[in-house]
């Protein structure tokens, strides 16, 4: 699962691993676990945590498929990011890219809400961001490249998770 953040990938990765019956792998809610047992984290970009949570990601995801076990793994990464981690899986898993997708003002409008709203946020640098730069981000996100197949949902509502699953499977 990927695409900008407030595109609605973390709650579409935990209905679709609630269909399958597997785990979903949230890079930001791995981030949070470790903010939560660090006193005093204050969030920042490069943080400490932020390089760590990077590559317990993929070595969660790894030891995973590793193992056998299905995932849905979901990250706000670009390319530069995701390409890397998930190329040495290619091989041992059979990956789908899920983009997530949204306008703009559909995705600044869910980061203001949930970074008001869910205290968890705080692990994360969403307050310090300003909405220019966040527009920015937005508008030049680069999807995963991979050559695998990959679909691009549109999650301003709620998208048909059946036709996402048969894609998946």
């Amino acid at each position: 699962m990927s695409g900008p953040p407030g595109t609605g990938k973390t709650t579409l990765a935990h209905r679709i691993a609630t269909a399958i019956g597997c785990p979903a792998i949230c890079r930001d809610e791995i981030k949070e676990g470790m903010a939560h047992a660090t006193p005093g984290f204050v969030p920042g970009p490069g943080d400490p945590l932020t390089m760590r949570t990077l590559s317990t990601f993929f070595d969660v995801i790894g030891l995973l498929i590793g193992r056998g076990t299905t995932v849905v793994a979901e990250a706000a990464f670009q390319d530069r990011l995701w390409n890397p981690g998930l190329t040495p899986l290619l091989g041992r898993a059979d990956i789908r890219i899920v983009h997530c997708e949204v306008p703009a003002e559909v995705a600044l409008a869910r980061i203001n809400a949930r970074t008001t709203s869910d205290p968890r946020r705080s692990a994360h640098e969403d307050a310090q961001i300003s909405p220019d730069a966040r527009l920015r981000t937005h508008n030049s996100f680069q999807p995963v490249d991979l050559p695998v197949p990959s679909i691009t949902v549109d999650t301003t509502r709620e998208p048909s998770l059946d036709e996402i699953l048969a894609f998946l499977s």
